[in-house]
């Protein structure tokens, strides 16, 4: 007998997932695929971390961990908040979970109820509207366009905002389009958030790091909305740690209380070993993450350049993350034999296909006639896939 509930019947598999598995299954077959579909940095964790964690075993961090993580790794995320941020969070506001993925479910789960709305800006991360599915409630999707760089405007915002509306999510720099807002257009974001004052604002800022701007502005550090923010990041993105499974989210103390308590029944507390690695990398040397930086704003150019050269895709410059997220809905309706493109998905499949490049169609991130490409690769494999693509386009007619 097979009967599955009707929450998880609801869900869409993460289709970022799901085409990178296909990508290592080809792969299996020996196929040389170059994966552009998933995110995440291909550097090694830097050696201080690592060995901090070595460290850790050798000292026996073998035992459980307090729910909302080890008070040392709060107080060291706090510091940095203070440092880095100007934004103060105490340590108590602080709950460490496994992955800020997991962080941003907390949230939803702890303060959405059934037909609550939250207000998604789109493109956005394929698990937001997915985690709003999951409460129950009802996603407001806020579309911004390439025209704008993929960032909605205050006018957009308040007319998306109704006395249903509970929770807002946002993300900058975005995933999947690598836009950055500044401290301006954020300011002018929260002057009408401020007219909303029942509104929970949860900001993922994962990406804060990988960011060619020059400034970060956290949503916490202003203080119209600083009671009512809470920020999610992590150690994932910026020091090279996605399987470490360490995220945290900094919260007014009654949201942290509430997820803590959510996380006690359903997880308990994250990983020791990865929470004394996550503590050295706060606390240690942070050349590396400049480092890493670095290495994906030069990416950025390289992709950048060479997508322009595709006839047919619109493309602007990401300003953040390790994404680039062209318009490519000229190619709808073209073929290649028996294989007709129709949408993004389709085209997304084609490259696979006959590029052997995986690359995520738009429209899992809520936006159809878009594809999504990680430039989280080395120069050569961004040079030879944008060949590939390139080639494999032009037989389409």
């Amino acid at each position: 007998m097979e009967h599955i509930s009707d929450r998880v019947n609801a869900l869409a598999p993460s289709q970022t997932l799901a085409m990178s598995q296909k990508s290592q299954e080809l792969k299996a077959r020996g196929v040389d695929v170059i994966n552009l579909s998933v995110g995440e940095p291909d550097f090694n964790t830097p050696n201080h971390i690592k060995t901090a964690a070595v460290k850790a075993i050798d000292n026996n961090f073998s035992f459980y961990t307090p729910v909302p993580g080890y008070m040392s790794l709060r107080k060291a995320i706090s510091e940095t908040l203070k440092k880095e941020n100007g934004i103060d969070f105490a340590p108590e506001q602080i709950v460490v979970s496994g992955g800020a993925k997991q962080s941003l479910c907390n949230v939803v789960l702890a303060v959405v109820n059934p037909g609550d709305e939250v207000v998604i800006p789109t493109p956005a991360w394929v698990s937001y509207v997915e985690m709003v599915n999951l409460a129950g409630g009802k996603s407001v999707e806020v579309p911004a366009t390439i025209e704008n760089d993929f960032k909605i405007t205050p006018e957009q915002l308040r007319s998306a905002l109704t006395p249903r509306t509970r929770l807002i999510m946002f993300n900058s720099p975005s995933n999947p389009t690598g836009s950055v807002y500044s401290r301006e257009e954020l300011q002018a974001l929260v002057d009408v958030l401020a007219d909303y004052p029942d509104v929970l604002v949860l900001s993922d800022e994962i990406y804060e790091h990988i960011n060619f701007t020059g400034s970060f502005t956290s949503m916490a550090s202003f203080e119209a909305i600083a009671d009512r923010t809470a920020i999610v990041n992590g150690v994932s993105k910026a020091y090279a740690m996605t399987g470490w499974r360490i995220g945290f989210l900094a919260a007014p103390l009654w949201l942290a209380k509430a997820t803590s308590k959510l996380q006690s029944q359903y997880t308990s507390g994250a990983c020791s070993i990865a929470q004394k690695a996550a503590e050295a990398a706060y606390t240690g040397p942070q050349e590396c993450v400049e480092d890493m930086r670095k290495a994906f704003e030069r990416r950025r150019d390289l992709i950048v350049g060479l997508a322009r050269t595709i006839p047919g895709w619109k493309v602007n410059e990401p300003q953040g993350a390790f994404y680039l997220f062209p318009e490519v809905s000229r190619y709808f309706g073209k073929r290649n034999g028996d294989y007709v493109i129709n949408n993004d998905s389709d085209l997304a499949m084609y490259l696979l296909q006959e590029a052997h490049v995986a690359t995520v169609a738009g429209s899992a991130f809520c936006a159809p006639g878009y594809i999504r490409m990680s430039y989280a690769t080395s120069d050569d494999n961004i040079r030879e896939a944008m060949e590939r693509i390139k080639s494999a386009l032009a037989l389409l007619v």
